[in-house]
């Protein structure tokens, strides 16, 4: 069969078709469907030329890890202070990016941020013709243009190259969210054939590589995609089905080196991350946890969790954050009962053990992967039953900061969507931070050492999570630490139980800068503190 073209070209013809001042789309869930190749070859050719300069990048999540993809590019931008290569950017998250993070602090460049699950979706709204994405998500906090409006320096406020305003619909307020639509789309995949036909059959998930491709192609003004792959295939090899973007919406196609073609931040290719080979899910397959206080608080989430399943009378649906949060699927495994948990992943994994630190977003033998477009879907439409996130900040008023400080920049994430989404929302971590000396022995909680900072405070430092809004909607919230447990009320936050061990008045309220409701606090179930398991099994009556 004679093919009408070849897309398979070299990375410097590919990125010399990108003009200055371009718009440009990279996918990327930390490592995972990140283009790297495509990012340092862009670089590379800004250094050498001087050109492509004055680019705004968008990002679904963040495309990178610390030291490699945006980051390492960020690094010698930061030091050599130059604001020519890039003039701004839209990014979800920057948590892994510390050089990214000092040059949105020194107002670098004009640096803004949406939640993943907005920006994900946001995509499909520019392919679909339509000027933005309406949504409640972020009415109330760091989101709203009554606060921040997403904006993460000044330059960003000053210049508003993305925007997020209040609309009305039916008397209902909603947030409404603007961005330039993608010139240049640079994505990841596995396979394409001479086409430009792409398979994903390597990836840990599928992301929302389709959607930014279909952004940039979109009408008025259609534009370039440059897709990154590992190897090539012959046209009409591939299977139809495994196809995640068609070859017509690719311009280019640039076959990388492995060492830019990751699954995650350390791993290069484990089969079992991508659904290749499915292991059996077993407590062998879960690190052991250590005893100690971030053991102590994922057991006690977990401890809702069943309480959830009982009630339901079967398997129920939830996200596990990153952090603490993460380590429920951890400990769910050691108590035989992960099969009754419908763990999910906000990049689109369901099932498995997810991977934490910059390898977060995939998942070791998950059951199923979805597009991450899909998967905040579920979250915003609450169709999960719970949520477990971590926490920076709690103030009086149930608010939440999951990590924004002065010069700590992370960005939301998918803690906005997730937690305006999910009805029953379980906030865990440690009650103080800073150094600490805190044991867990004979059932019991020892405070050798507090940590020097207080994380229930009078008012969080940015909201990211509204707790009157939260409880306007029907929300059950708690606040999950290794010491105490409180829940959101109308009348704020209310002490429900305290750590066997802990002096209420020293190590509970003289650790608060705001006096919770105290009435009749129960004692944290014993087991939270005991080597071995807690026998849940036995003890919630679990079907064999």
């Amino acid at each position: 069969m004679s093919l009408p073209f070849n897309k398979i070209v070299k990375a410097e013809e590919a990125i010399s078709q990108i003009k200055d001042g371009s718009v440009v789309a990279i996918s990327g869930f930390n490592m995972a469907t990140t283009p790297e190749y495509l990012i340092i070859k862009l670089f590379e050719r800004y250094k050498s030329t001087g050109h492509p300069k004055g680019l705004f990048i968008i990002s679904d999540t963040y495309p990178g890890a610390p030291g490699r993809g945006m980051d390492a590019i960020a690094k010698e931008l930061y030091e050599n202070k130059d604001s020519e290569f890039i003039r701004g950017m839209l990014m979800p998250y920057l948590g892994w990016s510390p050089w990214l993070q000092k040059i949105t602090s020194e107002n670098l460049i004009e640096v803004h941020t949406w939640s993943i699950g907005i920006a994900a979706y946001w995509f499909r709204e520019v392919a679909s013709g339509r000027p933005g994405l309406i949504s409640k998500v972020g009415l109330g906090t760091f989101l709203d243009p009554r606060q921040d409006g997403g904006a993460l320096n000044d330059l960003a406020k000053e210049r508003r190259t993305c925007r997020v305003s209040i609309v009305k619909l039916e008397g209902e307020k909603y947030l409404f969210y603007e961005a330039p639509k993608p010139d240049v789309a640079l994505i990841r995949g596995t396979t394409a054939d001479e086409l430009g036909n792409l398979t994903m059959e390597k990836e840990g998930i599928f992301g929302t590589v389709l959607n930014i491709a279909q952004a940039a192609k979109a009408r008025p003004k259609p534009g370039l995609v440059i897709a990154q792959v590992e190897r090539v295939a012959r046209f009409g090899s591939l299977n139809p089905q495994e196809v995640q973007v068609p070859g017509p919406l690719i311009d280019y196609v640039v076959v990388a080196p492995l060492e830019y073609q990751w699954q995650t931040s350390n791993i290069q290719y484990d089969p079992r991350i991508s659904g290749r080979i499915i292991p059996l899910i077993t407590p062998d397959l879960v690190p052991k946890l250590e005893l100690n206080i971030r053991k102590v608080i994922a057991r006690r989430i977990l401890l809702e969790l069943v309480k959830l399943i009982k009630e339901r009378g079967g398997q129920i649906i939830v996200n596990l954050g990153i952090g603490i949060p993460a380590l429920v699927a951890n400990v769910a495994a050691e108590e035989g009962i992960l099969d009754y948990i419908a763990t999910t992943i906000e990049s689109g994994p369901w099932g498995g053990i997810a991977l934490t630190g910059p390898d977060f977003g995939v998942s070791i033998g998950p059951y199923a992967i979805i597009p991450m477009p899909d998967q905040f879907t579920i979250y915003e439409g609450g169709i999960i039953d719970a949520a477990s996130l971590g926490f920076l900040q709690v103030d009086e008023r149930g608010n939440v900061n999951p990590s924004m400080l002065p010069g700590r920049i992370p960005g939301p994430g998918g803690f906005s969507v997730i937690a305006a989404g999910a009805p029953r929302l379980y906030f865990g971590g440690g009650f103080t931070a800073g150094k600490r000396d805190i044991k867990v022995e004979d059932g019991k909680l020892l405070i050798l050492r507090d940590g020097d900072v207080v994380k229930f405070v009078k008012e969080v430092y940015k909201i990211f999570f509204n707790g009157k809004l939260a409880l306007n909607e029907g929300k059950k919230v708690k606040f999950v630490t290794e010491r105490a447990v409180f829940e959101l009320t109308d009348r704020g936050l209310e002490l429900i139980e305290v750590a066997p061990g802990v002096d209420v008045e020293r190590h509970v309220l003289g650790r608060m800068e705001f006096k919770p409701i105290v009435r009749k606090p129960e004692e944290m179930d014993r087991y939270l503190f005991t080597e071995g398991s807690m026998n849940l099994k036995d003890r919630f009556n679990f079907r064999s």
